[in-house]
């Protein structure tokens, strides 16, 4: 039966501290009504708060919401301020808070009509009360749009109707005073001038979000836009209406720093998180902020299941199969500088032309160079200027024939109040996100369960202690951060990865079959046939439709065999035909099923894994919509599709009526693992005050990880194909640091100081232990 709601003293009101969220993708098709309706179910679920997507108006029809066209108002696509009021009420009852996502760095201007100021810089340009809202260049002429179709004579479809140019379905305003002639004559005139959208990536003159020419930089460091773009929200955390705040981007800010300190400043009692993507290795700022939104800890958490014995054999499986060893560096300063050269040429001509002492084409080159070296997103201070320097370095490495250029331009790069130094860093993200998450993660196949957010795909798993270390040091410094698996934004879901994970443990055996597979299915682009199969591998049995969404999304992205700009047929036909054969070849399609059946039981036993060690690792988690279930999802838009929350309900109340399902029964496994931590964590939050490795003792100690986290003990199973072709777990036994303990899973009670992992982990191959009198939290 369906657990009550939450009476714990530790969470009498919804604004009490921010303990696991729950994000859900609200948007048309599954609205604030919709999500109200999740209420009694999250509750259940053992979550604290709610955390959507976007709730701001967004350019209509928007099916994710970071493109706002209007900060004042809910978007009335998702119910408005009435659907927002009947949200609240359905969380208030359920003993829920919740956290919101908002987008401080850019605006949509798809649709100018649909976003206020936008239509009004059009109309007036530099006149308008909104021109300081957008990051801007009017010093090179009229504000450009790419909008017309690649032909000449593109401006004569234009057309006056009701006042307004338009062009097709889109609709432009008409300055004071300019009408009167023809519609070309009408555009010459305007603040604005209608482009080919090819022309977009090089020569527009205002700021974007990355290279999408759709979202229009906004420059919130000026306190009255930060002030208007912020008012509503503001005004909810004020009320107690949102505890919570997860910023969009922070790297694309001019000024992050100065942005979160007046963030804060404005919402003294939020919990604050930031989309900040590190790289391997590198820390937090200390912004004023609860931590990032988790990628880091997906990437450690996610490592732990991948073999590093077996880089060596992937490396050389990569090598035979593409022709060529692929160094990694190499890969990335390439598709880094492709990035800042032509998707973002328009910003690289813009930063050139602040440094007039530096001849155009030098400029340009170097700063590009500096931006392809740049190895973090952006830096800070007190960082920044080393990774200025390796970036230098490395660029001077590459290009010596532009050691002035570089000289004189990082001279320039270290001085703060320099506006070329402070607009670099917005380039530098923008680079790495496009060069190296947009393209590199395409196109490197060597072991794609490794191309994800956050992660490094030349950092081959994360050894136990290293994990250990990793949680220590958060535990520490960024103990209510986010902890995360998957999010809209990760290019595969936590269970396929976890699955994916499983080839490291059979190196040869994959090499042999996927060998076989492309003699068979042959692709003229070897390195994109290694991702495809393994990407069908990990999400077998995948809808056909799915997979040929996916594949066309993940070339065009690779941008080596077709792009989006330039999509070659050809290619694209054969690349569909190997999807096709997948299903239509009975041996193929046989083969296929077979080897996915075969390695699903052991990727199960993965996802269960890290599953259990995100949950209970120091941090805040989050479980992404659907994902409390196996879940194969690739990457959005596929990761967004409707979940069937009837069938979670209808699993979570057998499980609360004391049903104890196998690991293989629809997933009901990993919701059990979810609810029983989420529950603990919730209901004795005194149990996961700290951080301390558990050790383990005998020949199979390599394939657990465990940790106390003040009472709670976590433990899991690593590598477990290799655990059973070892012989299993034998003696293997783990210390426990009290007597007298529970496993929330399965009820067992366990006493002793040593526990033989065999007897634990029998039934699943994870395990939380409590001491005996706190288990009834987690019931």
């Amino acid at each position: 039966m369906s657990v009550a709601p939450r009476t714990d003293a530790t969470i009498e009101t919804p604004t009490a501290r921010v303990g696991a969220t729950y994000r859900v993708q609200v948007r048309p098709g599954f609205d604030l009504d919709a999500t109200a309706g999740l209420a009694g179910y999250l509750a259940d679920l053992g979550v604290t708060h709610l955390y959507s997507a976007p709730l701001l108006t967004a350019t209509p029809g928007s099916a994710h919401g970071y493109d706002v066209v209007d900060h004042w108002a809910v978007n009335p696509e998702l119910g408005g301020e009435a659907g927002r009021q009947r949200l609240l009420r359905a969380l208030r009852a359920a003993g829920l808070g919740l956290v919101v996502d908002i987008v401080p760095n850019h605006a949509g201007v798809a649709v100018p009509a649909a976003n206020p100021p936008w239509w009004d810089v059009l109309r007036r340009g530099r006149a308008s009360a909104y021109a300081g809202w957008f990051d801007i260049d009017w010093e090179r002429g009229r504000l450009l749009l790419p909008v017309l179709a690649e032909t000449p004579d593109a401006l004569d479809d234009l057309k006056i109707v009701d006042g307004e140019l338009r062009y097709h379905e889109h609709r432009f305003p008409i300055a004071d005073g300019t009408a009167g002639g023809t519609p070309r004559q009408v555009h010459d005139r305007q603040h604005y001038e209608l482009v080919s959208w090819r022309r977009g990536d090089a020569e527009l003159t205002y700021r974007r979000f990355f290279a999408v020419s759709d979202l229009a930089g906004l420059r919130v460091e000026d306190p009255e836009v930060f002030a208007a773009t912020h008012e509503l929200v503001l005004r909810w955390a004020s009320a107690g209406e949102v505890d919570g705040i997860r910023v969009d981007h922070p790297d694309g800010l001019r000024d992050p720093a100065g942005y979160l300190a007046r963030l804060r400043a404005a919402a003294p009692a939020a919990w604050l998180v930031v989309e900040k993507i590190l790289e391997y290795g590198e820390e937090l700022p200390a912004w004023p902020v609860e931590g990032t939104t988790g990628y880091e800890a997906l990437a450690a958490v996610s490592g732990l299941f991948v073999d590093p014995t077996a880089e060596g054999d992937f490396t050389a499986l990569d090598a035979r199969l593409v022709g060529r060893h692929t160094s990694y560096q190499d890969l990335t300063h390439d598709t880094k500088l492709a990035a800042a050269t032509r998707l973002l040429a328009a910003e690289l001509s813009r930063l050139a032309a602040l440094a007039p002492e530096v001849a155009p084409a030098a400029a340009r080159a170097a700063l590009a160079e500096l931006a392809a070296a740049f190895p973090v997103y952006r830096g800070y201070p007190p960082h920044g200027a080393r990774h200025l320097a390796a970036a230098r370095a490395e660029a001077g490495r590459r290009r010596p024939d532009l050691t002035g250029a570089l000289d004189a331009l990082t001279r320039r790069l270290r001085d703060p109040d320099d506006e070329l130094a402070a607009r670099f860093p917005q380039f530098t993200g923008a680079v790495m996100a496009k060069g190296v998450e947009d393209t590199a993660f395409y196109r490197w196949s060597r072991f794609v369960a490794l191309n994800e957010v956050g992660g490094s795909p030349a950092h081959f798993g994360v050894p136990p202690a290293e994990f250990h270390r990793f949680a220590t040091a958060r535990h520490v410094r960024w103990p209510t951060g986010m902890t995360t698996l998957s999010t809209h934004d990760t290019k595969r879901s936590e269970d396929v990865r976890a699955r994916l994970a499983v080839l490291s443990e059979l190196p040869q055996r994959w090499a042999e079959q996927v060998t076989e597979w492309m003699g068979v299915a042959p692709l003229p682009d070897p390195a994109f046939a290694h991702l495809l199969w393994q990407t069908a591998v990990g999400a077998w049995p995948i809808e056909r439709e799915r997979l040929h969404a996916y594949v066309e999304k993940a070339a065009r992205e690779a941008s080596v065999s077709t792009s989006w700009a330039d999509p070659d047929p050809v290619f694209e036909r054969a690349m569909h035909a190997v999807v096709d054969r997948m299903y239509d070849d009975p041996r193929l399609h046989a083969e296929l099923t077979g080897f996915a059946a075969e390695i699903t039981p052991v990727g199960w036993s993965n996802s269960l894994g890290q599953k259990l060690v995100q949950l209970a690792l120091p941090g805040v988690p989050d479980t992404y919509q659907g994902t409390e279930l196996w879940d194969n999802s690739l990457v959005d838009p596929d990761n967004r599709r409707p979940v069937d929350f009837a069938v979670r309900r209808e699993l979570l109340a057998r499980l609360d009526a004391g049903w104890r399902p196998a690991v293989d029964a629809g997933g009901a496994a990993k919701l059990l693992v979810v609810s029983r931590t989420l529950r603990l964590r919730r209901g004795r939050p005194d149990l996961f005050t700290g951080y301390r490795p558990v050790a383990a003792h005998g020949p199979a100690a390599p394939h657990v990880v465990a940790f106390d986290r003040g009472g709670a003990v976590a433990v899991a199973t690593r590598l477990p194909l290799r655990l059973a072709r070892d012989g299993g777990w034998r003696d293997t036994v783990l210390s426990l640091p009290v007597h007298n303990v529970t496993d929330v899973f399965t009820g067992r009670v366990y006493s002793g100081s040593e526990l033989l992992l065999q007897d634990l982990l029998s039934t699943y191959p994870v395990a939380l232990l409590a001491p005996v009198d706190h288990v009834e939290a987690a019931a």
